[in-house]
């Protein structure tokens, strides 16, 4: 109990300075004494007792904290539009502007259109709503950010052959928000379901969900639109069939033998929602092609625009941002689909960023070596920064900064000068690496699993699980995208002992001689890699360099180092 609570109130001290790594590597110390002790935690209130209080304590909020300090913690979401306009009450027949049929009516008459439009009760009842303050108020964010898209929206519509106003059911789905998500889990702009997106050859995994990326979920939505019109002959069953299944649509034409949407609506055989969705789509099209009519103004954002590279590997986007001078938003901006702060590692992933920025980005990422990009930062000094100063910040040693930079220790800075930063990573959570994950009340092995998309096969073996029942505040090892290591050969170890720490080298480092190293008779020494150690790191702890390191380890060649590796470090020369 006493080494339990020592770690937790080190990692309650440490979260509220902000050293989340650090902290997070207490909190797990402080569950792994009590859950890896063999006691009976029920059989003790006092056991029990401490463990609820951790469990409680290091909240989900914190974990989340946790993971977006290092840039692999999900974005947050965009609420669905459409389920926004489904919770506001309608304004019934009696409420309507006397004026409103005969308006819509002659704009019907006077605009072109290539879907059919009807004007009736039910596509009243919304164009009166949207002219509400709530109501317009989505109506004009929509709109606003169909700048965005809308050009690029055309052109596929126009390549898949599909008509132009099916544009509209993005702005109902999801006012053009690509990040927006529904209470029943649908994504993106279009708000596809999982299985629909797979279907359409929407990738989902841990890093990226493509139902975000505007352009591929584009193309998807207009092939789905056009399977659907294909089945029922018709543009507004396959509207509704759309937002509830073509299934449910199908089930509700053989029951009443109509296969016309207004006798649908009308005997009340489809979902309440699929019957509102028709007629919204309909209101949200005729205001969007004359929104002054409608009394909405606004000012249209522009299109994106942007250079695609392929980076070819694994890269934070705050560096990518830092490399060319634009900010995060941008970039998130241009590469919706991207969950994480961290782009995957698929060599073949393409990502956006501001129109004209490709060459300065591949020049300037050059000076970083690639298996840092997801650690590494970069500087732009401003007015009276030092060395020192922009050390801390980033939580290295002056030394450090000086050396990745080729600058002597007490050079002076000019402002706007660029530095790289060599900063250690602050989690294992990268390819190929581990992270730890605390199981949360309502978490079950399938939920767990389809989070970091890897199999419950996998959390079986990496937490040598004899089933897939999981107990909350469990702690599991997890690789996320199911990327682990691959085994390695067992070495030899030097059994526990007394801890021997020494003061060594210029930089002031204390160096540990424990169970994790042990030293040989020629004065080589066998290091066994510990939870947020980096190469750069071990290297600056023995007084070597990488390149030594990585040559008397010649696996790190084709690898990136991964903990519990044993590596041999050469006696220094």
């Amino acid at each position: 109990m006493a080494e339990s609570q020592a770690a937790f109130d080190a990692g309650e001290q440490d979260f509220r300075a902000g050293h989340l790594g650090k902290a997070r590597e207490e909190f797990d110390e402080a569950l792994d004494q009590l859950l890896g002790s063999g006691l009976d935690l029920d059989a003790d209130s006092r056991l029990n007792e401490l463990y609820k209080h951790i469990v409680d304590t290091v909240s989900q909020d914190e974990l989340e904290a946790f993971r977006d300090g290092d840039g692999f913690r999900e974005q947050k979401p965009t609420p669905a539009a459409i389920d926004e306009i489904a919770e506001e009450p309608i304004p019934q027949p009696e409420e309507f502007d006397p004026n409103l049929r005969g308006r819509a009516e002659r704009e019907v008459g006077a605009i072109g259109h290539d879907l059919p439009l009807t004007v009736n009760d039910p596509v009243l009842a919304y164009l009166n709503y949207f002219k509400t303050p709530r109501g317009s108020a989505i109506v004009e964010t929509g709109l606003r950010r169909a700048g965005r898209y809308r050009a690029m929206v055309q052109r596929v519509l126009q390549e898949e052959g599909m008509p132009q106003d099916l544009m509209f059911l993005a702005q109902a789905e999801s006012a053009f928000q690509p990040q927006a998500v529904s209470k029943a889990g649908a994504r993106g702009m279009w708000q596809f379901m999982s299985f629909a997106g797979r279907k359409y050859g929407l990738q989902k995994n841990w890093w990226l969900d493509e139902r975000q990326d505007p352009e591929k979920a584009t193309h998807a939505a207009a092939r789905d639109l056009r399977d659907l019109y294909d089945q029922f002959g018709d543009w507004y069953l396959a509207m509704a069939a759309y937002n509830s299944g073509a299934g449910t649509v199908q089930h509700a034409v053989e029951r009443t033998g109509y296969a016309d949407f207004w006798e649908l609506y009308h005997r009340n055989v489809l979902p309440k929602e699929t019957q509102n969705y028709v007629p919204i789509i309909l209101a949200l099209t005729l205001i969007s092609k004359d929104p002054a009519r409608y009394g909405i103004e606004f000012e249209s954002e522009p299109p994106l625009k942007a250079d695609s590279v392929k980076p070819g590997q694994a890269i934070d986007l705050r560096l990518v941002a830092e490399t060319i001078d634009t900010d995060l938003e941008t970039l998130r901006s241009l590469n919706p689909e991207l969950l994480r702060l961290v782009t995957p590692s698929d060599p073949d992933f393409v990502l956006r960023i501001p129109e004209g920025t490709a060459e300065r980005f591949f020049a300037e990422i050059a000076d970083i070596p690639p298996d840092k990009w997801v650690s590494w930062r970069r500087h732009k000094v401003e007015e009276g920064e030092t060395l020192s100063a922009i050390a801390k910040r980033y939580h290295v040693l002056p030394a450090e900064v000086a050396e990745a930079n080729s600058l002597a220790a007490g050079a002076t800075l000019e402002q706007g000068q660029k530095l790289i930063i060599p900063a250690a990573a602050h989690t294992d959570a990268g390819t190929g690496k581990v992270i730890r994950y605390h199981v949360r009340r309502t978490d079950t092995a399938a939920t767990i699993a389809d989070e970091f998309d890897v199999t419950t096969a996998d959390l079986r073996r990496w937490n040598h699980l004899k089933s897939d029942h999981v107990v909350r505040g469990m702690s599991l090892r997890i690789y996320p995208g199911g990327t682990a290591p691959a085994p390695q050969g067992k070495s030899k170890e030097a059994a526990p002992g007394p801890v021997v720490a020494r003061r060594d080298g210029p930089r002031n480092v204390d160096v540990v001689e424990s169970a994790s190293s042990m030293r040989t008779d020629t004065g080589t020494v066998v290091h066994r890699v510990k939870p947020g150690e980096t190469l750069w790191s071990i290297a600056r702890a023995y007084r070597t360099t990488v390149e030594a390191i990585q040559s008397g380890n010649r696996y790190l060649f084709s690898r990136p180092l991964q903990v519990g590796d044993t590596l041999t470090i050469l006696a220094a020369r």
